[in-house]
């Protein structure tokens, strides 16, 4: 008999502040369940929680989890599960302090910490400054007995690594261990992310509803993504994969607890909806700790011009010319940028107006909000009735709007108090890890042998062979790009160079793009530098947060070879 502790059954309820409500409630009567995670921040968050401190400085946490609590606390009390979560945001102590009264408003005799000390001192000019705090303060406050830890910014694998490391008793060294977390976290955090939803391959499953992802932790760390039986979507290993190259990049994933090697990733099918995750590798963390600063950046307007039927850019230059001359003759200086793009959404011989109609975007921005307000929205209004025949807008102009930046950094872990508040209100100073290893680039394995070539081939989208996934960090997109089988991985591996990429993205071409080669994902992870401009809370790009940039790179036509298509559907030739 093996006298090896059971699996800590660990799922997720919240990929960010929004997410389905009604989540909490379905983990916890889904199925069994030790702990219960919630992810609620992000870039864009901390500038929202920030912006609304501002006005009530007693805030600044996410207060869905507290209505999302109404109803779960109690359910959570009967079945022994325990909540972690990172909803208290810039004040954990205020969101420990509500669960509190909630829960002696409700009856339920649950026991609550946090975890602080991410708040770092605010520089000027910015609203917020956090370091992204590992999971050892969550591990000391359920040692400690807590039903429910609040935590403000941790990293999203936290949410994991920290209730791993108490329920098996892992200490700092145990570095394999804390990987195999990492990873699994990094699987879970996003919610439905790793259950079918915004999966490439969506076409061959039901993902109308898909349930939330759990672990089945072990141990050594290995694990097995699952889900409630009965929920809706999937896991299989693509599932896994595209949410293991989401928001990463190389093969060193470094974080406060451990750096996790995900070129040792292991995954294996184990049953239906079920991927074994294992041979993880860890090595000692960064010295350092991430940190976040968000700040306004500034003022931003947006018109969007409707041009609809024949001579579409010519109704384009034209209304161009006419807004230039109109802010001139306002007698106030142009906007510090201002921006146009044309999306041709029209279709020739439409059946419906929609169809035979493009869209022409403005977007200015400047510091001065004056300059992107009134004499931005005046400019386009007066165009109306002298302008391109059929002027319309998809919506008033307005005064303008506040824009934010994002901007990260990096501290000494050990210049920031690491504190775990203890149900009993007693305080435990969590030392940053002894062992530490400057983060290095790993050099690229070797290829794989190349695809023979003299095949015949076709031309096709790179979608029907592989699937993709991508999002931000900071100003830089991550795009990255998995294939099912091993004969498609020695062509995709040798076709799809950072200069094929560029080539098939022209967007990307001028900007600085990393290649990660990822042989135990059939993967590779593109990193592009500055696509995002000042990130997401800047909104300097259609697809501010990349969202849809590994679709884009799924559309493109490239020459496949045929035999690679077989099983693929087949896609008619593009026609001028």
């Amino acid at each position: 008999m093996s006298d090896a502790p059971a699996p800590l059954r660990i799922g997720n309820a919240s990929g960010f502040y929004g997410d389905r409500f009604d989540a909490v409630r379905e983990m916890l009567t889904g199925g069994p369940l030790d702990v219960l995670t919630g992810d609620y921040l992000a870039e864009l968050t901390m500038l929202i929680l920030g912006r609304s401190r501002l006005k009530a400085p007693e805030k600044g946490y996410a207060t869905t989890f507290l209505r999302q609590l109404e109803e779960g606390l109690g359910l959570a009390h009967e079945r022994g599960v325990r909540i972690v979560t990172n909803a208290g945001g810039l004040n954990p102590a205020g969101l420990a302090y509500a669960v509190r009264k909630l829960a002696a408003t409700v009856g339920v005799p649950v026991t609550v910490a946090h975890v602080e000390g991410d708040s770092l001192p605010v520089p000027d000019g910015f609203l917020t400054a956090n370091a992204y705090l590992g999971g050892a303060g969550i591990a000391a406050c359920l040692r400690a007995g807590a039903d429910i830890v609040v935590t403000g910014r941790v990293t999203d694998a936290a949410l994991v690594t920290g209730p791993a490391a108490a329920h098996f008793g892992w200490g700092p060294d145990d570095l394999d261990a804390l990987a195999g977390a990492v990873v699994a976290g990094h699987v879970l955090e996003c919610g439905t992310q790793a259950t079918g939803g915004n999966y490439a391959f969506f076409g061959e499953h039901d993902i109308r509803r898909p349930g939330f992802p759990l672990a089945e932790i072990h141990a050594d760390g290995s694990a097995v993504i699952t889900k409630h039986a009965g929920t809706g979507g999937v896991v299989d290993v693509g599932t896994v994969t595209a949410q293991l190259l989401y928001e990463t990049g190389g093969a060193r994933y470094a974080g406060p607890d451990v750096t996790a090697r995900l070129d040792t990733v292991r995954l294996t099918p184990d049953g239906p909806d079920r991927v074994r995750v294992d041979g993880v590798r860890g090595e000692a963390p960064p010295p350092t700790l991430k940190a976040g600063l968000t700040r306004l950046g500034g003022w931003r307007n947006e018109v969007v011009f409707v041009l609809t039927g024949l001579g579409v850019e010519a109704k384009a230059d034209l209304v161009k010319e006419q807004f230039a001359e109109a802010l001139e003759r306002g007698g106030g200086r142009p906007p510090a940028e201002v921006r146009w793009e044309l999306a041709r959404t029209d279709h020739p011989d439409a059946d419906t107006e929609e169809r035979a109609s493009a869209l022409l975007r403005l977007i200015v921005r400047d510091q001065d909000a004056e300059a992107v307000g009134r004499a931005v929205s005046g400019a386009a209004v007066e165009l109306a009735l002298g302008s391109y025949p059929g002027f319309h807008v998809t919506a008033p102009p307005g005064k303008g709007a506040p824009y934010g930046v994002f901007e990260a950094t990096y501290v000494p872990a050990t210049e920031v108090e690491h504190t775990a508040v203890l149900p009993d209100g007693s305080r435990a100073t969590i030392e940053p890890p002894l062992r530490t290893m400057e983060l290095a680039e790993v050099d690229d394995p070797p290829l794989p042998d190349p695809y023979p070539s003299g095949r015949p081939t076709r031309r096709a989208p790179l979608g029907l062979l592989a699937g993709a996934r991508s999002g931000d960090k900071g100003g830089d997109a991550n795009v990255g790009v998995w294939v099912r089988d091993d004969d498609a991985w020695r062509w995709l591996a040798h076709e799809l160079t950072v200069e094929r990429f560029r080539q098939l993205l022209p967007e990307t071409a001028e900007l600085a793009v990393v290649r990660h080669v990822l042989p135990n994902l059939r993967a590779l992870n593109f990193t592009v530098h500055g696509l995002l401009g000042e990130g997401v809370a800047a909104q300097a790009r259609f697809d501010p947060q990349a969202k849809a940039v590994g679709e884009w790179l799924r559309s493109r036509w490239l020459p496949i070879p045929v035999a690679l298509l077989d099983d693929a559907d087949p896609v008619p030739e593009v026609t001028a």
